[in-house]
């Protein structure tokens, strides 16, 4: 199924003046592309893209108003399509009466901002891009680690909650518990939400439904993070090999982007709250260029040296 969103949403969302065509917000805008209709105005429809909100700047308010007021309606006339969700007029320019005329005889939404028009354009397309995102849902639990989104994953019943518990009581913050809805902003930026049914809430079991505001207060949470590592919660098993140098480069793909991951063995006694912490700081570290893998293996290396040498 397409994601969509309607025009009111737009709207709502950056505050936009509504001119005409009010009842008609529920149109749907299905495209985070925009068009800013320069070549329209010069009458070349061969490619007119009319599915997107259809953008007017200093630069198109200008150019029609070069034209003969026949003109310009006819054009205007001819950029209203059945899919074309609504006209953008930024600046908070005057808006041109015929542009006024065939929105109203279309039922096409005229809207307008006072923001410049570059302005205006990427507050659009970050919107529409993060709200028409293809979402993912992922069982698990996203933390905020010392500014680092760690999603923790894991098998049912091993302890991904309980950990996010004490991690919260560490001073870290929670974003989503038990399912985390994931979608791509830009074109590697993977972000994390909590679903609307579960925001600011944990399971435990034998405790039942914790709220962390009430608990902890608003400084415990966050609404939407990057994720930038997960950690994967397996049961210990002798006969499974973890790493133990942390040399190797796990990755996990989710909408085609590949985040780093770490697998951490679960077994009585270990604090995997702490672990966990640990396993972000040293991610960091590693993204920052100190490397302790490497550290110790050139140690290593020396001391062998040193010692075929001595020999």
């Amino acid at each position: 199924m397409t994601n969509s969103v309607t025009v009111k949403e737009l709207v709502d969302s950056l505050k936009l003046v509504v001119h005409n065509g009010e009842e008609f917000l529920n149109r749907t805008i299905q495209t985070s592309d925009l068009s800013r209709p320069g070549l329209e105005l010069t009458g070349y429809f061969n490619y007119y893209p009319q599915e997107r909100l259809q953008l007017f700047g200093k630069t198109e308010i200008s150019f029609s108003e070069r034209m003969s007021s026949d003109e310009r309606l006819m054009v205007f006339r001819k950029m209203c399509q059945p899919d074309t969700p609504a006209f953008l007029v930024s600046r908070d320019m005057e808006l041109p009466k015929e542009l006024i005329q065939a929105t109203i005889e279309k039922d096409i939404p005229l809207l307008s901002s006072s923001y410049a028009t570059t302005r205006l354009a990427s507050n659009v397309t970050n919107f529409l891009e993060e709200r028409l995102a293809t979402r993912e849902s992922v069982h698990g639990v996203l933390i905020d680690i010392y500014g680092m989104g760690v999603m923790i994953t894991g098998d049912s019943g091993v302890g991904k909650s309980e950990t996010a518990l004490e991690l919260i009581q560490r001073g870290h913050r929670l974003v989503a518990d038990d399912r985390v809805e994931l979608h791509v902003v830009g074109e590697n930026r993977l972000i994390g939400e909590p679903p609307e049914i579960l925001r600011n809430l944990i399971e435990i079991r034998g405790v039942g439904i914790i709220d962390v505001v009430n608990l902890f207060g608003v400084g415990a949470i966050r609404l939407s993070k990057v994720v930038n590592l997960i950690v994967n919660l397996e049961l210990w098993d002798k006969n499974t090999k973890f790493d133990r140098l942390g040399s190797a480069d796990g990755k996990r793909r989710i909408s085609n982007i590949d985040v780093p991951l770490v697998s951490i063995p679960v077994k009585t006694g270990r604090n995997l709250a702490v672990i966990i912490e640990s396993a972000a700081m040293n991610f960091r570290a590693k993204q920052m260029g100190y490397n302790a893998t490497e550290t110790f293996e050139r140690n290593l290396e020396k001391l062998i040296k040193s010692n075929s040498n001595e020999d």
